[in-house]
C-alpha cells in the first residue's frame, strides 16, 4: 500500500517545548530529591506519557499529598488560575510547561472579560484547556462544542458578548459561528484569534490530502482533541478516516475498507504524537498488499479508553 504522510504530522512547538521541560525537570529530580508531579498528563499522548510514568514521574490530576521537596510541573494545557493559586500558596516548587498559545489564549480573554465583555467560547467543556481558560472569563461565559449547541443557548442583545476558540478547534467552525451570532445580534461581535496556527495548517494539509487519497488514517491520543478534529476534518471530506493510537487498533473492519479503498492512503498525526508512533503505522501500512489479505494487526495490551473512528 502507498501512504502519503502530511509533512505536518508529529509535535507542534507547544508539545515540544512541554516535553523538553519535562525531561529537564526529570533529570534535575535525581540530583535535587523530592518528586516531580504533573498535574494531569503534561500533553494528550498515553503511548508516551506512560514512558515517563514507567521511569519515575507522578501523573495526578489533584495530587492531595504535595511534599516540600515536591517539583509540580503544570501541563501543556494549562490550569485553572485557582488551581495555580492555590499551588502557589502550599509553598510547592513549580515548573510551568504551560503551551506559549495557550497562554496568549489566556491573556487576550482575561483582558477582553476585564473591558466588560462576555465570552462565547468554541471548544470542549471537559477539555483541561477549556477549564483554564473559562477560569479567565468569569462566571457568565458560555462554552459551545459546535454551532449546533450555540444556536441552542440563548443570547442577550444588550450584552457586550465576544468570541473564542480552544487553541486546537476548527478556524472554518469558529468562523462560522462568529457569522452566525452576529446575525442573532445583528451587529458584529468582536472575536479573538486564539486558533494556533499550526492547528490551522494541520487541518488544512489533511483537506487537501483527501483530494487524492482513497481513505486516511490519523494517529494520535484518544483523548487528544486536535487529533480527533483531524479525523473529522478527513471524514467530512468524504473520504473513510481512522484514528489509531499504534497498528494494533486497526480493527479488521478498519484494514478491510482501507484495503476496499484503494491506494493510496493518506496518513496524519496530532501535535502530540511522536515521530516513531507515526513510522509504525507508516509501516504497517505499507506492507499491506491490497490485492491480498491484508497482515494481521498484533494483538493490542490491555488499555482504558476507546478509540475514535470517524466514517461519512
Amino acid at each position: 500500500m502507498r501512504v502519503m504522510r502530511a509533512e505536518s504530522a508529529g509535535f507542534c512547538l507547544g508539545v515540544s517545548l512541554a516535553l523538553q521541560r519535562l525531561e529537564r525537570e526529570q533529570a534535575l529530580s535525581g540530583e535535587r530529591g523530592g518528586r516531580l508531579i504533573t498535574l494531569g498528563p503534561v500533553i494528550h499522548n498515553p503511548l508516551l506519557m506512560s514512558h515517563y510514568t514507567q521511569s519515575g514521574v507522578i501523573c495526578d490530576d489533584a495530587p492531595h499529598d504535595l511534599r516540600p521537596e515536591d517539583r509540580v510541573l503544570i501541563r501543556a494545557h494549562g490550569i485553572p488560575r485557582d488551581v495555580e493559586a492555590a499551588l502557589k500558596e502550599s509553598g510547592v516548587s513549580i515548573a510551568d510547561a504551560t503551551c506559549p498559545k495557550v497562554k496568549k489564549a489566556r491573556s487576550a480573554i482575561g483582558k477582553a472579560h476585564a473591558a466588560g465583555g462576555v465570552l462565547l467560547l468554541l471548544g470542549e467543556r471537559d477539555h483541561p484547556e477549556v477549564r483554564g481558560l473559562l477560569s479567565y472569563a468569569g462566571p457568565s461565559a458560555q462554552v459551545f462544542a459546535d454551532l449546533e449547541e450555540l444556536r441552542s443557548q440563548p443570547l442577550d442583545p444588550e450584552t457586550d458578548y465576544f468570541l473564542a476558540a480552544q487553541t486546537t478547534q476548527s478556524r472554518a467552525i469558529f468562523n462560522l459561528a462568529v457569522d452566525d451570532t452576529a446575525r442573532r445580534l445583528r451587529r458584529e461581535v468582536p472575536a479573538l484569534d486564539t486558533i494556533c496556527d499550526a492547528t490551522s495548517a494541520r487541518q488544512q494539509e489533511v483537506s487537501e490530502l483527501c483530494a487524492t487519497v482513497a481513505s486516511m488514517v490519523v494517529v494520535g491520543g484518544f483523548n487528544s482533541g486536535n487529533t480527533k478534529r483531524l479525523a473529522e476534518t478527513a471524514a467530512e471530506a468524504g473520504v473513510f478516516a481512522v484514528h489509531v493510537e499504534r497498528p494494533s487498533d486497526f480493527s479488521q473492519e478498519d484494514l478491510r475498507r482501507i484495503r476496499s479503498a484503494g491506494s493510496p492512503v493518506g496518513l496524519s498525526a496530532g501535535a502530540s504524537t511522536p515521530v516513531e508512533q507515526i513510522d509504525a503505522v507508516q509501516n504497517f501500512l505499507e506492507q499491506m498488499d491490497i490485492t491480498r489479505n491484508f497482515p494481521e494487526a498484533p494483538a493490542p495490551p490491555a488499555r482504558e479508553g476507546k478509540k475514535t473512528v470517524c466514517k461519512r
